[in-house]
C-alpha cells in the first residue's frame, strides 16, 4: 500500500469482485474544509479501509492531525491535536456523476459514487472538522487581551482596570445608590 498526497481510493478491484481495499496518505499544509482551510501544524495523515458488502460498499477511516487554531483569548496560533475517525455506507451508480447523499429505503443514508476513483477529501475534511474543538487556548493560564487597549496581558499589564461586568438588574439597583 503506497502512501499518497491525493485524497482519493480506487475501487475497482472491489466492484468486479467482492473484497476489501485500502489507501492511506498524507495533507501537507492544510485541509480545505467548507468555506476556509483549516490550516495544519505538520502533515495530517489519513487511512481507509473500503469492503463490498453486496451491492454495497462500507467506507471506514481516520485521519490524524494537529490544526492551529486561534487562542480565544489571546488570539495567538494554538495548535490542537484532531483525532478523527469516520464510518459511511457507499453505492455504486454509474449514472451519478458526482458524490450523492441519498436517504435509503431503511432510512439510513447511502452515498451513491459513478467513478470507480473514489475522492475521499469530503469524508476526510468532514470528519476531521466535526472532531475539532470549537475554541482553543494557548495555555490555561493565558490572561487574554486587555478589552481597553487590546494589550496581550500574557506579556505585562498595560494599567488599565476593567470592572466586572453588572447584571442589569443590579445596575439599576447601583443608580438607585447613587441617588442616595
Amino acid at each position: 500500500m503506497d502512501v499518497s498526497e491525493l485524497q482519493s481510493i480506487n475501487l475497482a478491484s472491489i466492484i468486479k469482485e467482492p473484497g476489501s481495499t485500502s489507501a492511506e496518505g498524507v495533507i501537507r499544509n492544510e485541509i480545505e474544509g467548507g468555506s476556509a482551510p483549516l490550516p495544519l501544524q505538520g502533515d495530517a495523515v489519513w487511512s481507509v479501509t473500503v469492503s463490498s458488502a453486496g451491492e454495497e460498499y462500507w467506507l471506514s477511516g481516520e485521519v490524524h492531525g494537529t490544526v492551529v487554531m486561534e487562542c480565544r483569548r489571546c488570539l495567538k496560533p494554538a495548535p490542537q491535536e484532531v483525532d478523527a475517525y469516520f464510518q459511511h455506507l457507499l453505492q455504486y451508480d454509474p449514472a451519478v456523476s458526482e458524490l450523492t447523499l441519498v436517504e435509503g429505503e431503511d432510512g439510513a443514508d447511502v452515498y451513491h459514487f459513478g467513478e470507480p476513483d473514489l475522492d475521499l477529501s469530503f469524508f476526510i475534511s468532514q470528519a476531521f472538522a466535526l472532531a475539532m474543538p470549537l475554541t482553543a487556548l494557548c495555555d490555561e493560564s493565558c490572561k487574554g487581551l486587555c478589552p481597553v487597549c487590546g494589550a496581550d496581558l500574557n506579556d505585562g499589564d498595560c494599567g488599565h482596570v476593567v470592572e466586572a461586568p453588572v447584571s442589569s438588574a443590579l445596575a439599576d439597583l447601583g443608580k438607585f445608590l447613587d441617588e442616595v
